[in-house]
């Protein structure tokens, strides 16, 4: 009898252990799905305009023709911009051939002397990454649209771009180095990842 008596209760143990167990299993779980929500909603949820750091243009100055000029190149990146997103490597190469056109025909006689130096800080480098992407398939597209904006976005912050435009970042590109890009619009497109991951980023600033 004693025998029977132990046994029962070692059953009895174990069925308790497994029960709480279950309960704990049903608890992390229902944890794990919740935070999931919540991971979900955060990364779905869309940042309002209003709550951006807007950063000034320098230049309110700036001559008609030059204003003109900077808003043609800045068309032609986002032209550039769009067709990443979209994954299409010639439609990019044809917006940086347009770009190309547009570098070459303004008319620098029309800066005053400090602005004629930010543009020219960034010239060369938007040409050569113009012609780059051009001619390249869209892997080393992307790599040279990483430096191109660092150059548009220098001559965005200086003169403006013709409407509103947002400084975004990627965390992730470049073996999580990072790097922006310039949008038109406040939702998130990401060009250099495309469709693979559309939405990865954020927005840092609105420059207006």
């Amino acid at each position: 009898m004693k025998k029977l008596f132990f046994v029962s209760i070692a059953i009895a143990s174990l069925v308790f252990v497994a029960c709480n167990n279950s309960d704990n299993n049903k608890q992390a779980e229902n944890h794990d799905m919740d935070s999931m929500k919540k991971d979900s909603a955060g990364q779905t949820s869309s940042v309002e305009d209003k709550d951006i750091k807007t950063v000034a243009v320098a230049y309110t100055n700036v001559d008609p023709k030059i204003a003109a000029s900077i808003k043609e190149i800045v068309d032609h990146y986002l032209h550039i911009k769009n067709a990443l997103v979209s994954d299409n490597s010639e439609e990019a190469a044809r917006g940086s051939e347009a770009m190309s056109s547009a570098l070459a025909k303004i008319d620098k006689s029309a800066f005053t002397p400090e602005q004629k130096k930010i543009y020219e800080e960034n010239e060369a480098d938007l040409k050569e990454h113009a012609e780059h992407i051009s001619k390249s398939k869209i892997d080393h597209q992307r790599e040279h649209f990483s430096m191109m904006s660092e150059d548009v976005y220098a001559l965005t912050k200086a003169f403006g771009g013709g409407k509103t435009l947002y400084h975004d970042h990627c965390p992730m590109y470049d073996d999580n180095k990072g790097a922006l890009w310039l949008s038109e619009t406040v939702e998130i497109k990401n060009p250099y990842y495309g469709s693979k991951m559309p939405k990865c980023g954020k927005v840092e600033e609105k420059i207006q």
